[in-house]
């Protein structure tokens, strides 16, 4: 499974990722062990995603980072 993730920041700003372990990535992002989240802790899991193929964990990561996709985000999924 891969999943695409989107993460709530301590500053308020939203964090979207994939990864195949979710659980991993995410204590990954607690420990500050990710770059672009290490500054803004502590973090909450918002939502989820599971998708078969790594490529459309992907590509649902790139709508969501789009302009049409952060509609749907805050419309639909937070």
């Amino acid at each position: 499974m891969f999943y695409t993730y989107i993460l709530l920041l301590s500053n308020g700003q939203y964090y979207v990722g994939h990864t195949d372990d979710l659980k991993q990535r995410f204590k990954y992002h607690q420990d500050g062990r990710v770059i672009a989240t290490k500054g803004f802790r502590p973090l909450k899991l918002v939502f989820y995603a599971a998708f078969v193929t790594e490529m459309k964990a992907i590509k649902f990561e790139k709508y969501l980072k789009s302009s049409s996709g952060f509609a749907f985000r805050n419309k639909r999924l937070i």
